[in-house]
């Protein structure tokens, strides 16, 4: 399917184009105090707390913070965690394909570790990011953890000044890559271990890792103000939420693909989600098919990481259920395509940290059906319904009211706005860097963007 290309994204100070550059001493790899550094002029948080700053006066000094001169090199940032990228299905994985791309406008040297399944073979490079193919076991469980270990000796040898771990399963491996010298940052996106489709023992390793992300790594970042208040709770830390971040929404008024899936404009409800047991597909399908000549279609979006019971199970449903259709995995402008024209966005997950999906149907102006878990109130959205997770019955009743009212209903302009600009990618990438800096300077950044995230 065609992909949206990204837009190239500049920063504008006093009416010139500013390039934002991150540079370190040109050495293989210099310790904070013997970096010839004024480490004043890394304090991001002169920059980005004072309340009479403009934000053109933060990006200059930003700027200003981490130019480029002579002898200096950009900084080493490696991801380390996801399946890869670009274009690789998971909430993670966009996250990751983003923050990159965004960092490396900025002038960062990125290299992403990624598993040789999901990129194809011979890629070496995508945009300005560099791509490092490694093995991957196949075997559910063990996919993450292997290759997350060989990642991180590899780490080892590369020596990155910035280790980004995303994911509290690969986040086990903090220690040991803290033990290897390296400055790490970790990204909690989930709390993986309360999905239905692992053990007891995997959910002790994910705890484990939790633990390990939280307690051993140099910065801790969660994509939602939730997660952060849990984890400060629950260890005492300085966790800093920084959200996922949207693009601008690509209205593509032909409807190909519709067309081909037999679809009509306006006239399904939307899902986008993996399918996984803790998206639910199969408590959508059967409200949907509970209801008595529906005039909406149930469009699925989505592809299964492993083909197990699960993914089977809602295969067997949709094709058993007259009006819904299985899409596979879309992206670009397909994906854009479906969102344009859907008539309701639907997604009755278990457990969410903060979903894409959810955030891009909204900038579409869509209205939603959503499970009432906090990963959905936090994004606070009108035009909402929300039922409790698993209550088919209920799920049913909106459903329904939705397809018996005229006249559709939308997202108000303003609210789509306010979506756009609180997750911008430009603004996640720069808040990104200050935690980079503080676990490069251990300087006490974190807590001011705490306190600016929450006024």
């Amino acid at each position: 399917m065609p992909t949206t290309p990204f837009e190239s994204r500049k920063l504008f100070s006093n009416g010139a184009d500013t390039q934002v550059a991150t540079i370190l001493p040109n050495r293989e790899r210099s310790s904070p105090d013997k970096m010839s550094v004024d480490s004043q002029r890394f304090n991001v948080a002169s920059t980005w707390t004072a309340p009479s700053l403009s934000l053109s006066d933060r990006i200059a000094g930003l700027d200003q913070l981490i130019r480029h001169e002579q002898n200096r090199r950009p900084l080493r940032v490696m991801i380390l965690g996801i399946r890869g990228f670009p274009n690789v299905q998971g909430g993670a994985e966009k996250h990751a394909e983003k923050l990159a791309y965004s960092l490396s406008e900025f002038g960062c040297d990125i290299e992403a570790i990624v598993r040789n399944d999901y990129v194809p073979k011979g890629t070496t490079q995508w945009h300005k990011i560099k791509i490092v193919r490694l093995w991957n076991s196949k075997t559910k469980g063990v996919e993450t953890f292997v290759h997350t270990f060989c990642g991180v000796l590899y780490a080892a040898w590369k020596r990155p000044d910035i280790l980004h771990i995303h994911g509290i399963g690969p986040a086990i491996f903090t220690p040991i890559a803290r033990m290897l010298g390296l400055r790490v940052v970790v990204t909690y996106h989930s709390l993986n271990y309360e999905h239905a489709k692992w053990g007891r023992f995997a959910r002790k390793l994910l705890r484990l890792g939790e633990w390990a992300g939280i307690k051993f790594s140099n910065g801790q970042i969660t994509v939602s103000d939730t997660l952060a208040s849990l984890m400060n709770g629950r260890y005492g830390a300085n966790v800093v939420p920084i959200p996922n971040g949207l693009d601008k929404p690509t209205i593509i008024e032909a409807n190909h693909l519709l067309d081909t899936f037999g679809l009509l404009p306006k006239r399904y409800a939307l899902i986008v989600a993996r399918i996984d047991e803790a998206k639910r597909q199969l408590d959508l399908i059967d409200a949907y098919s509970r209801i008595n000549s529906p005039r909406f279609k149930l469009a699925l979006v989505g592809d299964a990481d492993h083909f197990g019971p699960y993914a089977r199970a809602v295969a067997e449903a949709a094709e058993n259920t007259p009006g819904v259709v299985m899409l596979g995995r879309q992206t670009g402008d397909a994906l854009a395509e479906l969102y344009t024209h859907a008539g309701v966005f639907v997604l009755p997950s278990s457990h969410e940290g903060q979903p894409i999906a959810v955030l891009e149907a909204a900038s579409y102006g869509l209205s939603a059906i959503l499970s009432d878990i906090p990963a959905h109130r936090e994004i606070g959205l009108a035009e909402t319904r929300y039922f409790e997770v698993g209550d088919v019955a209920s799920l049913e009743r909106h459903l329904v009211d939705f397809f018996a009212e005229s006249t559709l209903r939308r997202l108000p302009a303003t609210d789509q706005a306010r979506l756009i600009a609180s997750h911008d990618w430009n603004d996640i990438a720069r808040r990104t860097l200050e935690i980079y800096c503080s676990a490069i300077f251990k300087r006490d950044i974190c807590k001011v963007n705490a306190k600016r995230s929450r006024s």
